[in-house]
């Protein structure tokens, strides 16, 4: 790192006895408190340049003085790059009107090229400074952050995930196996990371790393070495589990891996938020199966103990609708329980609502849809995406303050058979159909015929 910094502080300070007054007094102003302005003109000059020396010291130049720059006038510049950095009008005017003359496979070339907004070849001059990509990362976070309340910025986050679908293909990431024994900087980053059961510490990461039945596998991408892109943990069971709490436990008794039957998937994190929309998980978790696999013949099951995040909001909308086409007055009543304190402390109401609730979960994985047509929950999305089944419910697998406030405590298993993975995608894909085992489908009978509820 040392060498990369002092190579890049030379070639900087070579660039530099070639610049004019006016762009000293630019570099002076950027490293110290940057403004907008200064950001653009460094993002016109980095535009202009040819050299590549040059242009990468700019690059550098440019990335550290957003950093330091305060919210605001990041923001500004993000707003900048949507308005001054799309397509070249005049040449995109040029091309259309030489295609309309002459429609050849040259004409359709240079109206291709023109129609790419200046800002993607402004992405990727910014990729080749030492930090780059991951500086463009953080940078599209500050995108997707502003987003809701400036939605002219969607062009900006548009060109980054249209960029970042290349730049993290598949063939360029590598996974790796993490253990007790990895660097420290990559352990304290699966604690931070960790997105579905939080890591309460050291104790508790050794726990979920060190005994002999844990796995836990990362993607990482060569220009961010020490950053894990999305990460899986793995327990290896005799049974398909219907809680995590006995997975989690310190006090259980590890298993000899050999005697292994099942293999689960019980949290996979997301750790760049930048890289919202690219897709890592189905690459792992194939890749995880074939690895575990290979080394653990003695496994027959691959299975996920996933989360619900929507369920608990949806059946909130509706319990509040008076009219409701899916909930009649005694349901109702029953689901009342679930706004008293300790609800789940008391095993009359336990057994009341899980005999009133597992049916409706049941219709929420198997009809409810979003208005575009799609099932409501994200987990659900992701596996059935990905060729999996949906295969069990687990009422209370998860009575977390987490668990409930997310889900009512429901956990499901998503079942990953590898005979028909791709035809489960097919009919997901397709068909929008959600391949459920017959237990689920039978649980969902009795509201099977009422109308499907789509939310926004």
């Amino acid at each position: 790192m040392m060498a990369k910094a002092a190579e890049a502080h030379t070639l900087l300070n070579d660039w530099m006895q070639t610049l004019t007054e006016r762009s000293r007094a630019l570099l002076g102003r950027v490293r110290g408190r940057a403004n907008k302005t200064d950001l653009v003109e460094l993002a016109d000059m980095l535009l202009s340049r040819r050299g590549e020396a040059s242009g990468v010291a700019l690059a550098q130049t440019l990335l550290a003085g957003y950093v330091r720059a305060p919210a605001e006038v990041r923001l500004q510049f993000l707003k900048e790059l949507a308005v001054r950095f799309g397509p070249d009008q005049e040449r995109l005017a040029a091309a259309v009107a030489a295609y309309q003359v002459t429609p050849d496979a040259a004409a359709m070339r240079a109206l291709h090229g023109a129609t790419e907004p200046r800002r993607q070849e402004l992405f990727r001059r910014l990729n080749l400074a030492p930090g780059g990509t991951f500086a463009l990362v953080r940078m599209r976070e500050d995108v997707l952050d502003q987003l809701r309340d400036y939605p002219e910025l969607a062009d900006v986050d548009a060109d980054f995930g249209h960029l970042f679908s290349s730049w993290f293909n598949r063939g360029f990431l590598s996974m790796q196996s993490i253990g007790w024994t990895s660097s420290a900087d990559i352990l304290e980053k699966i604690i931070r990371y960790e997105a579905v059961h939080p890591i309460a510490g050291w104790s508790d990461l050794k726990n979920r790393l060190a005994p002999p039945d844990r796995r836990c596998f990362a993607f990482f991408h060569p220009q961010l070495a020490d950053e894990p892109l999305i990460f899986v943990e793995v327990a290896l069971t005799t049974e398909i589990p219907g809680a995590v709490a006995p997975l989690l436990a310190p006090d259980r008794e590890p298993l000899d891996p050999s005697a292994a039957t099942t293999a689960i998937f019980y949290s996979i994190s997301n750790t760049q938020r930048g890289l919202a929309g690219v897709s890592f998980g189905h690459f792992l978790i194939k890749q995880v199966v074939e690895d575990l696999k290979r080394d653990l013949p003695g496994l027959k099951n691959f299975v996920t103990l996933s989360p619900v995040p929507g369920f608990a909001a949806w059946l909130k909308r509706e319990r509040a609708r008076e009219e409701s086409t899916l909930l009649d007055a005694e349901q109702k009543e029953a689901l009342a329980l679930l706004d008293e304190p300790g609800w789940f402390d008391d095993e009359d109401k336990r057994e009341r609502l899980e005999r009133v609730m597992t049916p409706i979960a049941a219709y929420y994985f198997l009809h409810a849809r979003t208005s575009a047509g799609k099932p409501i929950d994200p987990v659900a999305r992701f596996h059935l995406g990905n060729g999996a089944r949906l295969e069990r419910l687990n009422f209370l697998g998860d009575p977390s303050e987490k668990g409930l406030s997310q889900a009512h405590g429901f956990m499901v298993n998503y079942l990953y058979d590898l005979s028909a993975i791709e035809r489960n995608h097919e009919a997901y894909a397709e068909n929008g159909e959600v391949v459920a085992s017959a237990a689920v489908r039978r649980a969902a009978k009795d509201l099977s015929p009422r109308e499907v509820v789509l939310v926004p």
